[in-house]
Parts: C-alpha cells; structure tokens; sequence
C-alpha cells in the first residue's frame, strides 16, 4: 500500500470517527506504514504526542500540503482487535465501494458514554476490638453514623456499601471520613450488563454425535490443529443435527485457546440457539444485537475485548465482536438474505468472514439445508470442502408433501385462502391437539401481477424477471415497470393468455390470516408472529416459548417462523401464497422461493411424529415449487445454475448495482446517463454487459430520487476497477460521494 499521505483517527470510538487528520508520512517511514497500524503523532497546537491509526493510505491530498504535520512514529505494540478492525473496514471499503468512515462505523466497537455500574464493598482495616473501641469513641463524640458503622464492621469486617447506604443509613460522606482516617477501605469491582435471559440453566448431558456428525467435526478439528485453514460447507436437510456439530467444533477450539462467533440469520433464532449453548458453555457465551440496550451492548463488547467470552451468538453485526484469538466463524442458514446489509456498505457477512478468517488466521464454517447457489457453486469447483448430512437426527421421516392448485381451487368455487386440503388437515391437527405453523411468503409483497384462473405472470420480455406494478395514486392509472431495464406498459384488466378478469396483485397479510382463524376455528388458540407482534425487546422469546409450551394450537407469521425452530408437536405446515417470492423481480427469486417452501417444510415432524405440509401457489409446475415439494435440491441446482449461466448471472458472473441519488429528478437522470457513457467509453474493450439506467423499484424516499443501472461481467476485478474509476469521476466532478452507492453479488471471497 503506497502513498504519501494518512489519513488517521484519534480517537476510534463510534461517535468521534467521523473526524480524520491528514498527515505526511516521512521518508523513514514510506512503505513501512499499513492501514490499521496505530502511531504516534503531533496533534493540535500544542503538537502534543498522541497515538492515533491509520484509516487510509492516499496521495490526494485534502488539505494545504505546506501545513501538514508528519507521523511522528509506529507504535511496535499497536497491533490490536483494533487495528485488525480498521484493516477489515479498509477492505470493505475497497470491495463495497463505500466511504471509509461507513465502514469504520459499521466494524468498530460501539462505544458510547454509558455509565458503568460498579458495586462497592466496605473492608474494616482494623481489628474487630479496634473497631469496637472507635465505635465508643464516636458515641461519646455523637457521631452516630460513624459509630454505628464501626460497631457493624467490628461485628461484620466486609459490608456491601449498598447495605451501608441503605439499612445503616449511613453517608457517602461518612464513609469517606472514615477511609481518610484509615479505618475501611472501598473495593470498587465493575459489573458488566447481563445480555441473557434470565432464569437459563446449565445442563450436564452431551447429545451423542452420529458416525456422520462426528466425522465431520474430526475432518474439521483435525485440519485445524495441522494448521489448515479453509471453508466448509455442511449441507444438512432439516432437523439433520447441524447445531450439535457447531457446538462440538467450538468446544474443540475452545479447547486450543481460541474463540468462536456463531452467525444466526434472524434475532427470532437467538432465543433458542442460546439457550442450547448456554446449557454447553455456561456464561463463557453471550450475545450481541440490535434488541440488547446500549449498556448491554456496550458491555459485551467489553467482555469480548477483555477475553471474558469465548463466543458471541448474534446476526451479521455480531462478526464485528473484538475477538483477540479468533478461531472459528460459524454461519448457520448461511442463504439467508439478512446476512446481506442493505444500508451502506452494502457488505455481505459471508464475503467479510471469510476476510476476517484470513485476517485472524481462522475457520469459516458455512451450514444449510438450502445452500446458497454461490456456495454449492464453489463447493461444486473444489473452492470449498463440503460435507452432507441426509438424515435427521431423531430418525423421523422428512414430512409428506402436498402441493395444492389454487387455479384448480377457484374454478371449484372456493375462494378462501385456505385450500379444502389445507383446511382439513388444520382441523384434523385441532381435533389430535397437536400444533400447525401457518407461513405467509410475503417477499415480493409489491411486486408480480399474475392471473388467478391460469397462474400466466406478466413478465419482462428483455430480463426474465416479473413486472411491478405501480399505481398513480391521484389517476388510479396503473403501469407495469421492470427494475432492471426500465421496461414499462400499462396495467392490464384482463389476462393476456386466457382473458380472465382474476389478474391482480396478492394482498394477504399475518393479521387477516389470524382473523379468519378465529372466525372458522374459534375454538383455536392462535399466535401472531410478525414485524407488528415483536417490536418489545423479548417479543420474539416470549411468543416462541409460549407455543413450544403448547399454549397455542396455530403460530401464523412471516419467514421468521420457519428458520431453524425446532418445535416437536408441530406436525402441520401450511404454505399461503407461496407465489409471492417466486415473482419478486429479482433473478434470485427462484432460489429464494425454493429456500423459503424447503425450509418451512422442514419445520414439520422433526420428532415421533409425522409430519405434513401443504404448499398453496398458483404455478405447481414451476421447478422452484416442484423441487421444493421433493425436498430435491440437487435436482433444483441443476435447473438453476443453467437459468443464471444463460442470462449471465451470478455466480456464473458477476453483477454490480450503481444507484444514483438527487435531490432533483432531471440532475439524478443526467448522472446516471453520464456515469454510463462513462463506463462504455473507458471500459468498452472488456464488454461489460449494461443495463439501464432506469427508475429504481423506489424511486424517490424522503424527496430524494433514485435512479438504477446494473453492469454484468464475468471477472469481478473488471466490475471493482469499474466502481474505482467511477469513483474517481464523483471526485473530479465534485459531487456528493453519498450521492452514488454501489451494491455487488456476492464476490465468492469465502
């Protein structure tokens, strides 16, 4: 890394990093100085010697060069959580395109000003006769608070000072009075902040792992110890035991010394994924997300920082725990699409583990019953080592499957959104008190038009991708937009493929789906599990644990209901509307909507009993559905992988998002148009495949209005050298650097 100039921060807390210094680097110290790396440097007028890290290596120069200062020196200790911390938020930066200070403020510690609770003992520095005899003393003077202090302390030579305050009535003051004298002295212990719920209890029995559990966790252990760091991926179908491997690898590297992170998609799964660690690990575990308080938070990073934990369970933020020894970075339902951040930077977890593995000289184990296709692409091309789990643990049977015509359902009269099928077997299920899992698939909410008589969808003839429909709200005139090309018609009234007038968008939501429970099962007990049910901090555990309780019959939510919760009475699945994904303008949808049916299915019958599941769509014979029905993933693979290398889609390629924001629709349109010409201009001898710009899915928030293009390539270092030289034109013309965001697919840097 090159450069005559650094850019340092001095103080790398969350609410001071968005000041950077410029200094120079002198000539002793040119090609010796490293992003991360903390120095010592004159700072303010004074020039007083403060340490501070470097953030960035540049020569553009911010500021007159004739009144920088130098760096005074390195500091040859300065390798911490915290320089490895900053180098991480470099390489986000260089791969995500983002500012540095986003990134910093996306890695780095949380550190705000939280108070820090303390307790306080009261120690008698004399003997217990001494003691008496000061109390005496004090009586005969009428200090009675002192006298009566003494005459506890003769009696009790270690007092909480709580009690002191607060039975004995005795102040701070006193208590001071009588340090200074040299009679007591105060030990002041600092208290960390609980993030566990209470009430969690050790356990001493250990599940006996299976010969395929155990051989994975040797191959993985065993390369470890022989120094061998690399990716796996544990492919399990659901209920195949993949938690028990986690939790034995991580014992295993606990065992050399090391820490561990354990990646969860969703804060719903913390609950019960913690409580299963906490029963292993006792209070060596914690955990870290956006439902703890800043002092729970602010404390677990401490307790990370400190050594105190060996493992952090949390979402994608919990990668970013100041681990010194880490060893071993686990991402369960590695798939998932929260692991992907959708505010700048626009980093993958994955992407950014398999960087902080590197970093730390660690293992990255990826687990699913769905892999994600950049994944089991890798794994297919011996990038990654794979290991398959194909039977459940308990020895129950994978559940049976029904798929149910919803155009068949209409034209036999029956309008409901449950189908006759689905209907029967819920109340079946009521009638054994055994309990049923409703999902509703509502990503793609705004999304695809399709036609209820003959499941026809109005698609993009240029992309292959579902068309949105947006309403003029004043007009009531509806129009039809692709996303990625600025395709456009008007709406339609009628199917174009069997002129039905049933073609219109699906609206269903958790609470009309609760509603019409009640009314046809009223003697149903029903939970709601959804965005609107989980605002309070311990929502999510106390909706899960009242229904593993069985205090409910029928749990209706969104996807955050059927993501590795593992309830043995469930022996019910209904799907609704699970077209809802499989048209969501997007080239993942597929593989999206067959992740979604497989893992909602495999929420059923994961004990003795056997389970069921019914999908309800309008498109049985689509093959995300038909594979998602078998459980065959391998077969959907196949289909998939065909579709992407076809239309040149990751991870067969790659593909980079530049979304332009202004404040004014014709200056947003105009940049977005320059910034193309630009990219065919100085790019055009590597064929990059350009499409748009167009309107975004949103085009304008908070008065702000945003315009998209997409640029596919095969090499993902043409796409990074792109977004570097776009870059550079924001700089050179003067714009707003926020006012471009570039988003990737997944780098397959893992």
């Amino acid at each position: 890394m090159t450069g005559r100039f650094a850019n340092i921060i001095v103080d790398i807390s969350h609410e001071n990093v968005d000041r950077p210094f410029q200094y120079r680097i002198p000539d002793a110290l040119m090609g010796e100085l490293e992003v991360g790396m903390a120095v010592m440097i004159p700072f303010g007028r004074a020039n007083k010697r403060i340490k501070g890290y470097v953030m960035e290596i540049t020569n553009r120069v911010d500021y007159d060069e004739m009144k920088l200062k130098e760096v005074d020196s390195i500091v040859k200790d300065g390798i911490s959580a915290q320089a490895d911390s900053i180098k991480l938020a470099w390489w986000i930066k260089e791969n995500y395109g983002s500012t540095m200070i986003a990134a910093l403020k996306t890695v780095l510690p949380v550190k705000r000003k939280i108070r820090q609770i303390v307790k306080k003992t009261i120690i008698c520095k004399v003997d217990a006769v001494v003691a008496a005899q000061k109390a005496e003393e004090f009586e005969a003077k009428h200090q009675k608070a002192k006298a009566r202090l003494m005459r506890e302390l003769a009696a009790q030579p270690v007092l909480p000072q709580s009690l002191v305050t607060g039975k004995l009535n005795v102040t701070a003051q006193t208590i001071q009075a009588l340090e200074k004298a040299g009679l007591l002295a105060v030990h002041v212990e600092d208290l960390y902040r609980s993030a566990l719920p209470q009430n969690l209890s050790l356990s001493s029995s250990k599940k006996q792992l299976s010969e395929n559990q155990g051989r994975i966790v040797d191959s993985i252990a065993a390369d470890f110890k022989a120094g061998v760091r690399q990716t796996y991926l544990i492919h399990g179908v659901t209920g195949s035991g993949k938690t028990e491997v986690y939790m034995e690898l991580i014992e295993r590297i606990i065992a050399e010394g090391r820490q561990a992170i354990m990646l969860i998609p969703e804060i719903a799964l913390t609950y019960q994924t913690l409580v299963r660690f906490y029963q292993r690990f006792g209070d060596r575990v914690s955990v870290m997300n956006s439902r703890l308080s800043a002092g729970e938070r602010s404390d677990q990073y401490e307790r990370a920082a400190r050594g105190d934990i060996d493992i952090i369970i949390g979402p994608r933020s919990a990668l970013f725990a100041p681990f010194e020894r880490l060893g071993l970075v686990i991402m369960d339902e590695e798939h998932e699409g929260s692991y992907k951040s959708e505010s700048m930077p626009k980093y993958h977890a994955r992407e950014v583990a398999g960087e902080l593995c590197r970093m730390k000289d660690a293992s990255l184990v990826l687990g699913s019953a769905t892999p994600s296709i950049e994944s089991y692409y890798r794994a297919k091309k011996g990038k990654i080592k794979m290991f398959v789990l194909k039977e459940r643990l308990a020895g129950g049977q994978l559940p049976k499957v029904y798929v149910e015509d919803l155009r068949a359902e209409l034209k036999s009269g029956n309008r409901s959104v449950f189908s006759r099928r689905l209907y029967r077997l819920m109340d079946d299920r009521l009638k054994k008190g055994e309990q049923t899992m409703l999902f509703i698939n509502r990503r793609g909410y705004a999304g695809f038009v399709s036609c209820r008589s003959c499941g026809h969808v109005m698609k993009c003839p240029h992309c292959d991708v579902s068309l949105s429909e947006h309403t003029d709200c004043y007009r009531k005139l509806s129009r039809l937009v692709c996303h990625y090309c600025g395709y456009e018609m008007p709406g339609v009234t009628s199917c174009p493929k069997c002129g039905s007038k049933y073609i219109l968008g699906f609206r269903a939501g958790t609470q009309q789906i609760e509603e019409l429970l009640n009314k046809e099962f009223p003697a149903a007990r029903v939970l709601r599990m959804d965005a609107d049910t989980t605002r309070n901090k311990d929502s999510y555990e106390q909706i899960l644990s009242q229904f593993a309780d069985g205090a409910a019959d029928i749990l209706v939510g969104t996807q955050m209901i059927v993501k590795g919760h593992d309830f043995a009475r469930v022996t019910l699945v209904g799907i609704l509307a699970a077209d809802m994904s499989l048209h969501a303008g997007d080239y993942r949808a597929g593989e999206r909507t067959f992740q979604l049916l497989t893992q909602a299915a495999g929420r059923a019958g994961r004990s003795a009993l056997p389970g069921e599941v019914v999908i309800q769509t309008y498109q049985p014979e689509h093959y995300a559905v038909v594979h998602a029905a078998k459980q065959d993933y391998e077969g959907f693979y196949e289909e998939e992988i065909s579709y992407r290398d076809l239309m040149v889609y990751p991870p067969v390629a790659h593909m980079m998002a530049v979304l332009v924001l202004s404040e004014d629709a014709l200056t947003g349109a105009e940049h977005a148009g320059v910034l193309v010409e630009q990219v065919k201009r100085q790019f055009g001898d590597k064929r990059p495949i350009i499409v748009g710009p167009t309107e975004a899915l949103i085009g304008k928030i908070n008065d702000v209005y945003r315009y998209i293009f997409y640029i596919k390539h095969r090499d993902y270092q043409v796409l990074t050298t792109i977004k570097d030289a776009l870059e550079q034109t924001l700089h050179v013309r003067e714009w707003n650097v926020d006012s471009v965001q570039f988003d990737f697919d997944p780098m397959n840097h893992y």
